[in-house]
């Protein structure tokens, strides 16, 4: 018996509606109420967002960055860079998933509460991952961890064996490489 389907299947699957990752990079003037425009652009939608952080990166300019991961297909992904390039403060948009070779980090911060043992575990799957302990306690660690995410989630979930107590990640932020960069030479 042949379990392969049918060749009309694959005919019905359009490559424009499959959902992937994209890291999406939005430089903005950081004024206030711009960010809530950007998440309302999202929610009134119905689109998700996966990550989401932003910070001051031109105090000169007044200009600050937001990293935003989200799903979707190639048709929604175009339709929100779309609607993001339309809002007035920003000046930039880039999809550095398509538009470029980038690099990912978050940061993340795992406390983890337990018995002399299971400190010496946690210790050594921290020294593994490459975390820094940056506080401890007789009962407590608090593990720093800088990677991409699925590292993080990796990292994490190994140590729950250890007592996790508490997790706090930062969000995802991410550059182009080599010399592609998201700037505003004029304002």
């Amino acid at each position: 018996m042949n379990n392969k389907p049918s060749s009309d299947v694959y005919e019905m699957i359009d490559v424009h509606d499959i959902e992937e990752k994209h890291t999406i990079a939005v430089l903005v003037d950081n004024d206030f109420g711009v960010l809530a425009r950007v998440v309302g652009l999202f929610s009134a939608r119905g689109y998700n967002l996966e990550s989401l952080t932003v910070s001051e990166v031109d105090k000169e300019k007044n200009l600050s960055r937001i990293t935003i991961i989200t799903y979707g297909s190639e048709a929604i992904i175009e339709q929100i860079r779309a609607l993001l390039e339309r809002l007035i403060p920003v000046y930039e948009v880039c999809d550095l998933t398509v538009e470029s070779p980038h690099i990912e980090r978050e940061v993340a911060l795992i406390k983890v509460v337990g018995d002399e043992d299971q400190h010496i575990g946690a210790m050594k799957l921290a020294d593994r991952f490459g975390a820094r302990t940056i506080d401890s306690t007789p009962t407590s660690f608090v593990f720093e961890l800088s990677d991409i995410p699925e590292k993080i989630d990796k990292f994490i979930d190994r140590m729950e064996a250890f007592g996790i107590k508490e997790v706090c990640r930062s969000g995802v932020t991410a550059i182009s490489r080599g010399t592609k960069s998201l700037t505003i030479d004029e304002i």
